[in-house]
């Protein structure tokens, strides 16, 4: 099984999907000779033509609206956000207008498309450019959720995403274009809303999506040579998030701890955290505690940024005091 980074996993992702389907096309900035700002489309306009992967003046309001009129007249467009920051400017086409098409059509049109954006911080960008903004989409009736932590899974949610009948936003943390992974020659599918354990246990869950992933098998690591074993959940999917693969866990490991990047407050670290105090709550032995950012703008300098961000040994404290 060959290794291939995340952003090229990406780029095969939507590379097969435009081969398989001609309805498939590419709307955002300089995703054409330039291949995006992290290289994601390098080489598709090349291979499917300047018609299909369309290079958008800075306007992201505009390339929005154009793929969920696109949608609606039949093809699957997959639009590009530079960085998650400025998907505020195209909130209108996509929060009250692709999410609500079904709805409002009585379930006989819906917005099969795609909005790709990067998120997260550890690259000193600033506070326009770091910022995690996924609970405001996990929060609109009519929206999926995607973040995936590895290249494998990149590669797997995207094709589910470009195949959904309905809008999905798939969130990338730009941290993680440069890791390896293993992608299979015919990869299995992935269905959105379906959580994977990335490490048993038995002492503790830690349940986490994106780069977080990474950092929560780290702390897994370290925990272990404490005698305490935590299980890793990576959620995958955000909306739909999987209830159900949280609450067996649960109930095997009796404490929770939820980790994200994206600031504590009114993220989706407190809906997994409040659905569980409800559902599982005769499973809990210890806390539930929430790992995440402070509730602050992203630092730009680098000192600030990295005292700014969970990391593992945040995760394995918070196993630690749940245990405790």
């Amino acid at each position: 099984m060959p290794e291939i980074r995340y952003v090229q996993a990406i780029n095969r992702a939507l590379a097969d999907a435009m081969r398989e389907d001609a309805s498939v096309i590419l709307l955002g900035e300089d995703i054409g000779a330039a291949g995006g700002p992290f290289g994601a489309t390098r080489g598709l306009r090349e291979r499917f033509g300047a018609e299909r992967v369309r290079d958008t003046p800075i306007a992201e309001a505009a390339l929005t609206g154009a793929a969920v009129g696109a949608a609606l007249t039949g093809l699957r467009p997959v639009a590009e956000i530079m960085f998650m920051d400025f998907v505020t400017l195209a909130m209108d086409a996509l929060v009250n207008q692709a999410a609500k098409a079904r709805f409002m059509f009585g379930g006989q049109r819906g917005v099969p498309m795609v909005l790709r954006t990067p998120h997260g911080g550890g690259v000193s960008a600033g506070p326009q450019h770091s910022q995690c903004l996924e609970a405001w989409f996990c929060h609109i009736p009519g929206l999926k959720v995607v973040c995936p932590a590895t290249p494998a899974d990149a590669y797997a949610l995207l094709r589910a995403a470009i195949a959904d009948p309905d809008p999905v936003v798939m969130v990338e943390h730009k941290g993680l274009y440069a890791i390896k992974g293993e992608v299979a020659e015919a990869p299995e599918p992935v269905p959105i809303g379906r959580a994977r354990i990335a490490r048993p246990g038995r002492d503790a869950t830690i349940v986490c999506y994106g780069a977080a992933v990474h950092w929560a098998l780290e702390a897994a690591q370290n925990l272990a040579a404490e005698g305490v074993e935590a299980e890793v959940l990576d959620l995958r999917s955000l909306q739909p998030w999987d209830e159900a693969a949280v609450l067996e866990s649960l109930s095997r490991t009796h404490r929770l701890v939820i980790a994200h990047e994206a600031v504590e407050a009114f993220g989706v670290g407190a809906e997994i955290a409040a659905r569980m105090a409800d559902i599982g709550f005769d499973e809990l032995d210890g806390p539930i505690l929430r790992v995440a950012a402070p509730f602050t703008p992203v630092p730009f300098a680098k000192p600030l940024e990295a005292a700014w961000r969970p990391d593992a040994a945040c995760i394995a404290e918070a196993v630690r005091r749940t245990l405790a």
